[in-house]
């Protein structure tokens, strides 16, 4: 089994669906296929897909680093933090309790789990202590519906799950997607230990139609789902980490669960690709699904040889008919990478956080890459992210932008620790049918904050671009800072 090696990471009571309450619509109709943004990212059934944030350091009372996500509504003007939930494990009806450095909100994802046309909140809590096990962690569903969330059940590990291990992490890492096309989303939660896979749809108590632990990866710490060859089911994609003998991280095609015959659904690994984190989109406008992948951690921060290329990278894998081959090779982007704004530098953690979506409307995804160690100027891990933009040929550094709180028309300035770029996320926030790019700043200020822009047909639109922050989206923060920002649903690299 492979040994990983250590790498680095990423209220009063905040109940209260805490709102200004969204306008109630009437429900979608139960989807058939593949996931869609109407049904895996909008939470009150209106039309407007939303944005889960995690805050996983915010206080609740005098507890803290609880944690809480604030999911701020879309709206044809964009999301704001008037038009909010805030959720916490004080919230009436979501499971557990707040207890200092529980975390709840390290990362975040949606999907219609109980198939009933609005989607549902999924919240990883990978330093929750369960019994006497410290750090075992937890994994929260809160249902959607016409009055936005409410109410909550757990996701119960599978059978032997982390058998006499204490700080496996369940929930570090998320996703969803229809892997056997009967329209009910799967859910697969990577971790320390082994990674778990429910199939739907869920009922409301969080019971799964099946579910099953699969440990032949080791530590799994990404996982992504996506339709890379077409057929409208989603493939899964384990990516187990950094290991001793592979500090890049190895990628694996998922070919079903695990049986007594060892040699039957054995995965697929990819023997020419890496990766920590990683995302599906169509970048090449081609109707198949590429997979990104990001690799932040190089030698200087792995304290050994054979990482990440210096500052970090990003891999790119084409999807087709045959979906991804093994023999495929990956196209790498870095900060040395010809057009690729900036310059590579140890530190500088590019591919930390990754994003794919259209920002222009133009029919090709685009790839939005954060690298919050990168110093702008003598301003240390101030972040950057930068956007690469998709094309027929694939992903291009033509017209390649990088963002710092320097740009100009980006409010706010540059700080040494701010981590612009922890996170990134790419979504249609009001249906005008180009992304809004968003930002992390997880340690602004002492709350943290989302740089958001609209999308426009020459990408995003600086002017008017707004700074949304923790203490106005309705988190508490006490002795240490909020971290509100620190989460998207878009992948980002934790350990």
């Amino acid at each position: 089994m492979r040994k990983a090696v250590a790498a680095a990471a990423v209220l009063t009571p905040l109940l209260l669906a805490v709102a200004l309450p969204p306008t109630a619509a009437s429900a979608a109709s139960p989807y058939k296929g593949a996931n869609t943004p109407a049904v895996q990212d909008d939470f009150n059934g209106d039309g407007y897909r939303d944005l889960a944030v995690g805050a996983p350091d915010a206080a609740n009372g005098s507890v803290e680093e609880a944690g809480a996500v604030v999911v701020l509504y879309g709206a044809a003007s964009s999301v704001s933090t008037t038009h909010r939930a805030v959720i916490t494990q004080a919230t009436a009806g979501v499971p557990g309790d707040p207890e200092e450095m529980d975390a709840f909100g390290t990362t975040v994802t949606s999907a219609d789990l109980d198939r009933d046309g609005y989607a549902d909140l999924i919240v990883g809590t990978p330093n929750e202590k369960v019994g006497t096990k410290d750090s075992r962690g937890a994994v929260t569903v809160v249902w959607g519906g016409p009055n936005g969330l409410s109410g909550g059940a757990s996701i119960s590990v599978p059978a032997g799950y982390g058998a006499g291990r204490t700080y496996c992490g369940f929930g570090n890492s998320l996703a969803t997607g229809d892997v056997n096309g009967d329209g009910a989303p799967e859910l697969s939660v990577g971790s320390r230990c082994e990674g778990a896979s429910y199939s739907g749809p869920f009922t409301r108590t969080g019971k799964a139609a099946s579910n099953y632990l699969d440990s032949r990866y080791g530590e799994t710490r990404g996982v992504v789902m996506g339709d890379v060859n077409g057929d409208g089911k989603a493939e899964r994609f384990w990516l187990p980490g950094p290991a001793d003998d592979d500090l890049r991280g190895s990628v694996y095609v998922d070919n079903g669960p695990p049986t007594d015959d060892f040699t039957e659904n054995r995965p697929t690994e990819l023997p020419y690709a890496d990766g920590h984190a990683g995302q599906i989109g169509d970048i090449n406008g081609d109707g198949y699904g590429d997979l990104v992948t990001g690799i932040a951690a190089d030698d200087s921060l792995m304290n050994a040889t054979g990482a990440a290329h210096s500052g970090g990278e990003i891999q790119v894998l084409y999807g087709s008919a045959q979906g991804i081959s093994a023999d495929q090779q990956p196209q790498v982007f870095h900060q040395d990478t010809a057009g690729v704004p900036g310059a590579a530098e140890d530190g500088d953690e590019f591919g930390q956080s990754l994003s794919v979506g259209d920002v222009n409307a133009d029919g090709y995804a685009d790839v939005l890459v954060g690298s919050p160690g990168e110093a702008v100027g003598t301003l240390k891990s101030a972040g950057t992210a930068v956007l690469l933009r998709g094309s027929a040929s694939g992903l291009t550094t033509a017209k390649a932008v990088g963002y710092t709180q320097n740009t100009a028309g980006i409010p706010g300035a540059a700080e040494t620790g701010d981590q612009f770029g922890a996170t990134v996320h790419l979504a249609d926030l009001n249906k005008d049918g180009k992304a809004e790019t968003v930002v992390g700043v997880p340690t602004e200020n002492t709350d943290g904050c989302l740089w958001t822009a609209h999308g426009s047909t020459s990408g995003p639109v600086l002017s008017g671009s707004v700074n949304l922050c923790g203490k106005s989206a309705g988190i508490t923060v006490k002795n240490t800072k909020g971290y509100f920002g620190a989460a998207l649903t878009s992948p980002h690299v934790s350990n």
